[in-house]
């Protein structure tokens, strides 16, 4: 990734806007929060090579600015990690092949474009009234999988954002009956893997401001774009509301993802519930504290719930 004067030759004419500028460093910050709170980056291997890591291009929003924010930290010295750009072209009718390549040619970008047709396939597969996502993305990931072996590379790197991990929990809690999401970072099932998603902590909105203003050439979906009706784009609209009704809402279900309190919660797989008895000794369940209160564990909350103040408050003001 060649460098033009000061800047990496992607960011060379980025707007000098106050605004952007701002914009553009919160996005740094996220990501190299994320890095660090996960462990994302990796020691150097015994004989000093650095990690590599594959970073996906769809040609959306989302992708080009982890690509930008990744270049960025590097040339920052703030990432020593090698990066190769990745595009799966699923072979899609009236898929623009040619933009992906002239844009990483004409940013210096190390890259990678593998065609591979998995539209055949998810669409001899899934009845036409049904969504590919499902499909086409495990499709999708198994082929990712096998280039990052070949290249030698110990990560995917995926440009999923906030909202995309809030939406997933609640896919998850009202489909699929669980707590559960799309962690920053995991480890595939074969296990020489890791999956990151550098971009844990920052808004689609705030990407989709990025985006716009770096004039990036948007590729849409489709396959996926051309079905109405699905269930994630439900979940979009409902917690874009929700957002625009009480703005910061989601800021505070992002910091939820990561305070889980599983004495208060109701699996018994990760809290021992059933050996809980007045006076007996508590064992620290997964994720708290080996140090924490017994209160902590099982009583209330360290600290009173603002909302839980409010009610009272109200409950017993004068009428």
């Amino acid at each position: 990734m060649e460098a033009d004067g000061a800047v990496p030759l992607l960011l060379r004419n980025a707007p000098s806007s106050v605004e952007f500028k701002k914009l553009r460093k919160r996005l740094l910050r996220q990501a190299r929060q994320a890095m660090d709170d996960f462990g994302m980056v990796g020691p150097p291997s015994a004989d000093g090579a650095r990690p590599k890591w594959l970073v996906c291009l769809s040609g959306g929003k989302d992708s080009y600015t982890l690509l930008a924010v990744l270049i960025e930290l590097k040339w920052r010295g703030l990432l020593p990690v090698d990066l190769i750009a990745c595009n799966l072209d699923q072979a899609q009718p009236g898929f623009p092949a040619h933009i992906l390549p002239e844009f990483f040619e004409a940013n210096g970008i190390d890259h990678l474009i593998v065609r591979q047709d998995t539209y055949s396939i998810v669409t001899d597969k899934i009845p036409a009234h049904k969504t590919y996502c499902s499909l086409c993305s495990r499709l999708r990931r198994g082929i990712l999988y096998r280039i990052a072996r070949e290249q030698g590379c110990e990560a995917i790197v995926l440009g999923h954002h906030r909202d995309d991990i809030l939406e997933t929990f609640f896919m998850n809690l009202f489909h699929g009956g669980r707590l559960a999401s799309m962690p920053p970072k995991l480890i595939n099932d074969d296990g020489d893997l890791l999956v990151l998603r550098p971009l844990a902590y920052s808004a689609e909105n705030d990407i989709a401001k990025f985006s716009r203003a770096m004039d990036f050439p948007i590729i849409p979906c489709n396959l996926c774009g051309s079905q109405d009706g699905l269930q994630r784009d439900e979940v979009k609209r409902m917690l874009q509301l929700w957002e625009k009704e009480s703005p910061g809402r989601l800021s505070v279900m992002a910091r939820a993802m990561g305070n889980t309190r599983p004495s208060h919660l109701m699996d018994g797989e990760i809290y021992d519930f059933a050996s809980l008895r007045p006076g007996a000794a508590i064992d620290t369940p997964v994720g708290l504290p080996v140090n924490a209160s017994s209160d902590a564990l099982v009583g209330e909350a360290e600290e009173p719930c603002g909302a839980g103040l409010a009610m009272t408050a109200n409950l017993f003001a004068a009428k």
